[in-house]
């Protein structure tokens, strides 16, 4: 084993050393980026028919017209036997996906470890098949990232190219799973923040291409979502397409917050694992049994609201339910589904499964869009508004509101569905529906927690150059302290042997006590007889500011621009002196980082 080992490390090396001669790099990432467009397709593929087999397995032999007991019993074992994997196999945390691509971009450059390749398959494939209520995309999102990243540390490529890299393995498993190239190249834009440029834009768009193009292969091109436009959309009906993106990104907030609340119940719980077992499975069993359409993915349903027209065909919605034969409550029926899809996500997730928010996202929206509408047409409050058309717009909104990704939403929805007739609308809901969700969270769902934390990448250069930026990259560890009762005499001596201007003055357990500034002591310094008669305790300053080992950096730059020091210390988590940072050791990383985003 160890000889095949060296044996592949001898072939990839003399592979490199070839490629080196004979292509540039701009070359090798398009070829890169095909060979990630196929894997991330490969994934796509074998994730969905894992599902689509397990759920098959288990729920074949149910009887639609009644309740089913089993749906209490599914969700627990998937999400045991997803925690097992996850422990005892993976040994690492392999939750929220695309929140963990954005972390790796931001603070490990671009580096994810190579189990994400394959591991978030498994795990989410369980997880759903056996009822999870979450969606399959993120994990794909965060496999096909996985790929990218860890095929470019393969041959050795620089942060900057595996950024790159992760934006293709990302779009290509958004263009793979929905068949929708240009979503998929809009989702790396507006949600993962990797900003495109001539020699970005080619690589991304070959990977979604090969994607879609070998998902063809795989399933025959047939599209997740068998939407039949109802009518053409009209003027007449803006007033409500309107009303629909505010009501989309209303729920969007509703969504959002009620995902933190839970996420909060379940991370106090996290030295826990049985009783958040206990108390997940207990959630989702019982809200599935309740309502089937919280079974996995929940696609089935969506495509009833969008291809219905009549109160038989969308009353399939009630099936194997205790509403079924009650079409009285359908619209009862959709609203909790509504109201406790959130429950449902959050108690899968926090129970120990895995799985995202994407598939959620396009459940809530299509039942949102349809509830809207069949309210909107029972209160006849203007013109009549098909509700097939308005559940797919709905879908949109939510997804733009969710993940603050309005052309995501736009055009995802356009290319899921073939509803391009319906662009216009589309761009209505979803613009509507992101103008009201920044009203109360400036982040996507996926970006709200690294934002607390300063580490969000966004669009904005000087902020994505700081959040790319570590503080212990740029600390001198390298100083000479003082103790704070040396006389002068020994302080000087000290002063000839130091690179630096300013001394840290630290007591016996390394904590700072003050600093010697040797502008602010230079009216002594050639007395010799003040050598005896002055200590370093009576001669020293306080810095003008003191940083913390793990401050964001655009405090540590706020701080050097309140201040306007030369160099300011370090505390570390024990407040003791860590070291110090210059302000032009500081800017000059600073102006390498911007140079390396500018650069094709």
């Amino acid at each position: 084993m160890k000889e095949e080992t060296i044996q592949a490390t001898s072939w990839l090396q003399r592979f490199i050393r070839w490629r080196d001669i004979h292509l540039s790099n701009k070359q090798f990432i398009l070829i890169l980026s095909f060979f990630i467009g196929l894997l991330s397709a490969v994934a796509a593929y074998v994730l969905h028919w894992l599902i689509r087999e397990i759920q098959l397995l288990l729920t074949a032999g149910f009887d639609y017209t009644t309740f089913n007991w089993l749906y209490l019993i599914y969700p627990v074992i998937g999400i045991y036997i997803t925690s097992l994997f996850v422990k005892y196999i993976v040994r690492d945390d392999i939750s929220h996906g695309i929140t963990r691509i954005l972390y790796a971009i931001s603070t490990k450059k671009s580096r994810l470890a190579s189990h994400h390749c394959w591991s978030s398959v498994i795990a989410s494939a369980i997880t759903i098949g056996f009822g999870g209520s979450v969606g399959a995309e993120a994990p794909i999102v965060l496999t096909g990232s996985a790929i990218g990243s860890n095929l470019g540390k393969k041959f050795h490529l620089d942060s900057h190219t595996l950024m790159l890299l992760v934006g293709c393995g990302a779009s290509a498993a958004i263009a793979a799973i929905f068949n929708a190239p240009i979503a998929g190249l809009v989702f790396t834009l507006e949600v993962l923040m990797i900003d495109l440029t001539m020699a970005s834009l080619l690589p991304i768009l070959i990977a979604s291409v090969t994607a879609v193009c070998f998902s063809y292969i795989f399933t025959g091109g047939n599209f997740l979502f068998d939407f039949k436009l109802d009518s053409t959309w009209t003027i007449h009906r803006v007033p409500a397409y309107i009303l629909l993106g505010v009501f989309g990104g209303l729920i969007s907030l509703y969504f959002i917050r009620m995902m933190s609340f839970c996420e909060g119940i379940f991370s106090r719980l996290r030295n826990h694992a049985y009783l958040k077992l206990l108390l997940g499975g207990v959630i989702l069993s019982t809200l599935i049994f309740l309502f089937p359409s919280l079974y996995g993915e929940g696609y089935g349903s969506i495509n009833i609201l969008l291809n219905g027209s009549t109160e038989e065909e969308w009353n399939a919605i009630l099936n194997n339910s205790l509403f079924y034969g009650n079409e009285k409550f359908l619209l009862l029926y959709i609203s909790l589904v509504l109201l406790t899809k959130v429950f449902a996500t959050s108690a899968t997730n926090g129970a120990g499964g895995c799985g995202g928010t994407f598939a959620p996202s396009l459940f809530i929206g299509a039942y949102s869009g349809f509830l809207f509408a069949r309210i909107w047409n029972i209160e006849q409050i203007g013109v009549y508004i098909p509700e097939k058309n308005f559940a797919m717009l709905g879908m949109s909104a939510v997804m733009a509101g969710v993940m603050h990704a309005p052309l995501t939403g736009i055009f995802l929805i356009a290319e899921l569905t073939d509803g391009y007739q319906l662009l216009i609308p589309l761009m209505i809901v979803s613009i509507c529906a992101y103008l009201t969700i920044i009203i109360f969270e400036p982040h996507s769902i996926y970006g709200m927690r690294l934002a607390r934390e300063g580490k969000l990448l966004t669009h904005h250069t000087d902020n994505s150059t700081l959040a790319l930026m570590k503080l212990e990259s740029v600390i001198d560890r390298h100083f000479l302290s003082v103790d704070p009762d040396m006389p002068l005499g020994s302080l000087i001596h000290a002063m000839s042997r130091s690179k630096s201007n300013i001394l840290p003055v630290v007591d016996a357990a390394g904590n700072l006590l003050g600093e010697i500034n040797m502008a602010k002591i230079r009216h002594v310094i050639f007395r010799t007889e003040l050598y005896n008669h002055f200590k370093v305790s009576q001669l020293m300053t306080q810095p003008p500011a003191v940083l913390g080992l793990h401050d964001p950096m655009d405090e540590v730059m706020k701080h050097f621009d309140d201040t306007d020091a030369a160099q300011l210390p370090v505390l570390d988590e024990d407040n003791h002196l860590a070291g110090y940072v210059s302000r032009t050791h500081l800017y000059k990383q600073y102006r390498q980082l911007i140079a390396d985003f500018s650069s094709e």
